[in-house]
C-alpha cells in the first residue's frame, strides 16, 4: 500500500526540530523509520507532518562515562550490537540489539526510535526496564529525565510530551557479581518477541540474590517490569523452588493476548519457561 499524503520536514538542529513539533499540525518524529514507515504504508498511522531528525547532529554516539553508558537516540541497533564497549560493560544490551530484525533493519533502526515506538513485543524496551535505564528528553521547557519503568504508559504510548524529542538513553553499569540475559520465543530469526524476558541478577558472595530486575516483552499492552517476581528472588538463595516462585509471579503479571502466535495460556506458560532460563543464565554469568 501507499501512505496517505504527508509533508516531510528535515531540520538540521535540535532547536529547529522542536520548533517544528510545536507549530506543525499532527507531527510525528521520524528516526530510522523501520517501525513508523511500515505502519504508514499500511495506513495504520497517517501523520500530516513528518519531522525527520536524521540530519540533526550530535544524536548518534556511544559514550563511556563513569558508572554508565550513554547512547544518542539516533544510535543504530547495529552500532549497539557491534560496540566492544557495550559488549564489555552491558552484554545483555549488546545481545538484544543483535536479535533485532536483519542487517538492513539494524543498520537503519535506532535505539531511540524503538523506545519511542513502544511496541510491547520489541526487544530493547524490556531490556532497558531490566537495566533500570534513564531516558533523556528535550523540549521547549528544557531537558528532563524519565526512568524506563515510568516511560511506557500504554500501547504505543509513552511519557514523552507531544513537543518533546528523546535525545539520550542512559544505562547504569551493572554492579559486581551481576549477570544479565535476554531470551525470547520468536517464530523466525529477527522476529518480534512472542514472549521475551530480560533479566539482571546481582548475587551476594553467599550466593543469595542481592538485587533482581526483570522485564517482559510481548505479553501486555506495554513492556512490563515484573516487580513481584523480583521481590520473590531478592534476599534469598535462588534455589529451584525460589526460581519457580519468581516464574509464577512473572506469569501472573503477564497479560498476553491470543493471536496467530499462540493462545494466551500458552504464552503465559512460556513466560515461566523463559523467566527460568533467563534467571539461570544470569546466575551463570554472575
Amino acid at each position: 500500500m501507499i501512505p496517505k499524503p504527508f509533508e516531510l520536514h528535515s531540520p538540521t538542529t535540535l532547536r529547529e526540530a522542536l520548533s517544528l513539533l510545536k507549530r506543525l499540525d499532527d507531527p510525528k518524529v521520524l528516526a530510522g523509520g523501520q517501525s513508523l514507515v511500515p505502519l504508514m504504508k499500511l495506513r495504520l498511522v497517517s501523520p500530516a507532518n513528518l519531522v525527520d531528525i536524521g540530519n540533526v547532529p550530535g544524536l548518534s554516539y556511544i559514550n563511556e562515562a563513569k558508572g554508565r553508558l550513554l547512547f544518542g537516540s539516533m544510535t543504530t541497533h547495529d552500532d549497539v550490537a557491534e560496540s566492544l564497549a557495550v559488549a564489555k560493560r552491558c552484554q545483555v544490551l549488546s545481545e538484544a540489539a543483535s536479535l533485532i530484525g536483519d542487517r538492513q533493519v539494524r543498520n537503519r533502526g535506532t535505539i531511540g526510535g524503538t523506545v519511542c515506538h513502544a511496541d510491547p513485543a520489541a526487544d530493547i524496551p524490556a531490556v532497558l526496564l531490566a537495566l533500570d535505564a534513564r531516558l533523556r528528553a528535550a523540549g521547549p521547557r528544557g531537558k528532563r529525565t524519565i526512568r524506563a519503568k515510568d516511560f511506557f504508559k500504554d500501547l504505543f504510548t509513552t511519557a514523552l510530551r507531544k513537543d518533546e524529542i528523546l535525545i539520550e538513553v542512559e544505562v547504569p553499569d551493572l554492579p559486581p557479581r551481576t549477570g544479565g540475559a535476554y531470551l525470547k520465543l520468536h517464530r523466525g530469526k529477527g522476529d518480534l518477541a512472542t514472549v521475551g524476558v530480560a533479566a539482571a541478577i546481582t548475587l551476594e558472595r553467599s550466593g543469595a540474590c542481592k538485587e533482581a530486575r526483570l522485564g517482559l516483552a510481548g505479553v501486555g499492552l506495554t513492556p512490563i517490569r515484573a516487580e513481584k517476581a523480583e521481590r520473590a528472588l531478592e534476599g534469598r538463595k535462588p534455589t529451584g523452588a525460589v526460581i519457580a516462585e519468581a516464574c509464577e509471579q512473572a506469569a501472573k503479571i503477564a497479560r498476553p493476548a491470543s493471536d496467530i502466535m499462540g493462545p494466551a495460556d500458552y504464552k503465559r506458560e512460556m513466560v515461566k519457561v523463559y523467566t527460568k532460563r533467563a534467571i539461570e543464565t544470569c546466575m551463570e554469568r554472575a
